[in-house]
């Protein structure tokens, strides 16, 4: 079986969806799969380490001259799927892969992930146009997964050929044993974080649906605390992020907290596993609440970490299951709740006060940190990349075999 993935953002690229496609990509080689990714150029390449699939930085802008290579790449390669990981950012917030699909060659199944619903920007006020673009990549292809229960109910709603729900998994892989408590007391003392002192963290990029301001002055409300800022600050794919950062810093100046928040930059896995497990608490406020879209989530799970998070609301609970799960999702469990006091804190979106409430409460009880850590680590085990590939691959021959 022959894949293409299109991407807009792909390793080393800084951004999630890009390290969500090279996890599944690696894992359906594994499986025999021949697999390559399309995604864009950068400005200076450096080798792709020898890898079992093929990447090919070809797209300078995803405009529609992007179109003619992805025609002409599809055409070479006579991939069995052509699997586009959608996200509006990671493609420039260009509309024309919205419309790729009507374009590419009949003899390939076309596949697309949405990793999130987030309109793009086209014109000022263009309201429903935003959505109609958006839902017209779904509707031109052969199956659909979404991520996560609220965007697979609303994407039930345009008359899809197929949809499914498949997961992502955590973007960070933590490693086979945790530091040690040695090598952890070093860790905390080089970031400055002196032995009375509670350390937080908040991990991805900072985007206004992240939740930034609103942590910054709960960590004003929290006594002996510091924060720690994981990881690359904006990313690549969407030029508004630097806006944000600056706004959140600026309120850092303003509160006089420059001293409390440390910032580092993107670095390596390995390096961002050490700096979870020096952390005490991982604070993570977004404003359109918790879900398992979100790789830097599923990282904080993974990591087995007490996690103070936004309540998704009953609403988009993750305690239903589809309406309808076809092809490789048919006998597939339920994704697990995220259930308040078990496997994380729940806290309004937007609510300084609860988030700083909920900080102290862990801090006052080293039982509910614990049990938070342990319901956090089994959560995780339903997100492993071997099931997503798995199921990927189910949905592929279900398609095919269709055909």
């Amino acid at each position: 079986m022959r894949v293409l993935f299109i991407t807009g953002e792909f390793p080393p690229m800084q951004g999630g969806v890009g390290d969500c496609t090279n996890e599944i990509a690696l894992a359906l080689a594994q499986r025999g799969a021949e697999v390559s990714i399309l995604t864009t150029a950068l400005p200076s390449p450096a080798p792709y380490p020898p890898s079992p699939i093929t990447v090919l930085p070809l797209i300078q802008t995803w405009n529609w001259s992007a179109l003619a290579q992805i025609r002409k790449t599809i055409s070479e390669i006579r991939p069995d799927i052509v699997h586009i990981q959608y996200q509006t950012g990671a493609f420039g917030q260009q509309p024309m892969i919205n419309f790729a699909p009507r374009f590419f060659p009949s003899n390939a199944k076309r596949v697309v992930t949405f990793h999130d619903l987030l309109p793009m920007y086209l014109f000022p006020k263009a309201g429903r146009v935003r959505d109609w673009v958006t839902f017209q990549l779904a509707r031109t292809s052969d199956a659909v997964i979404a991520t996560n229960q609220a965007d697979y109910e609303k994407l039930a709603t345009a008359n899809l050929k197929l949809e499914t729900l498949i997961p992502i998994g955590s973007n960070i892989a933590p490693p086979a044993a945790i530091i040690s408590s040695s090598a952890r007391n070093l860790l905390r003392a080089q970031l400055g974080v002196q032995p009375n002192e509670i350390l937080l963290c908040y991990f991805g990029f900072l985007n206004a649906s992240k939740g930034g301001e609103t942590l910054i002055r709960a960590l004003a409300e929290i006594p002996n605390a510091k924060l720690l800022m994981l990881g690359g600050q904006t990313g690549e794919s969407d030029v508004t992020n630097l806006a944000y950062l600056a706004q959140v810093k600026k309120l850092i100046d303003e509160l006089n907290l420059t001293r409390r928040v440390i910032w580092t930059d993107f670095m390596p896995p390995a390096e961002i596993s050490a700096r979870f497990y020096a952390s005490d608490i991982c604070v993570l406020p977004y404003r359109d609440g918790a879900s398992y879209r979100r790789g830097t989530f599923m990282a904080a799970l993974a990591h087995g970490m007490a996690i103070v998070t936004t309540d998704v609301g009953a609403k988009h609970s993750q305690t239903r299951t589809p309406i309808e799960v076809q092809a490789a999702s048919a006998n597939a469990s339920p994704l697990p709740r995220l259930r308040d006091g078990e496997n994380v804190l729940l806290v309004p979106p937007d609510d300084t006060h609860a988030i700083a409430d909920a900080v102290k409460r862990i801090v006052a009880s080293p039982e509910l940190r614990a049990k938070l850590q342990r319901g956090a680590l089994d959560t995780a085990q339903f997100f492993t990349w071997d099931k997503i590939a798995d199921a990927h691959l189910a949905l592929y021959k279900s398609l095919l075999h269709k055909n």
